[in-house]
């Protein structure tokens, strides 16, 4: 995970409030990892992202 690239192209912030433990852990864990807290957040975003294509009134493609 550490060598994969996340964050790459155009980028656009999101602001968004959520619960301080979760920063935490966050901030933590980019400590612990040595990965940066942004990268983490985009990789977490990615992941319920591809969880929830229903959300997206997607649906997953395979060749």
């Amino acid at each position: 995970m550490k060598s994969q690239k996340q964050n790459v192209g155009e980028l656009k912030e999101l602001k968004v409030m959520i619960e301080k433990k979760v920063t935490e852990d966050f901030e933590l864990m980019a400590k612990n990892s040595g990965i940066k807290i942004d990268e983490l957040v985009v990789i977490a975003l990615k992941r319920f992202r591809s969880s929830h294509l229903d959300y997206l009134k997607a649906t997953l493609t395979v060749d």
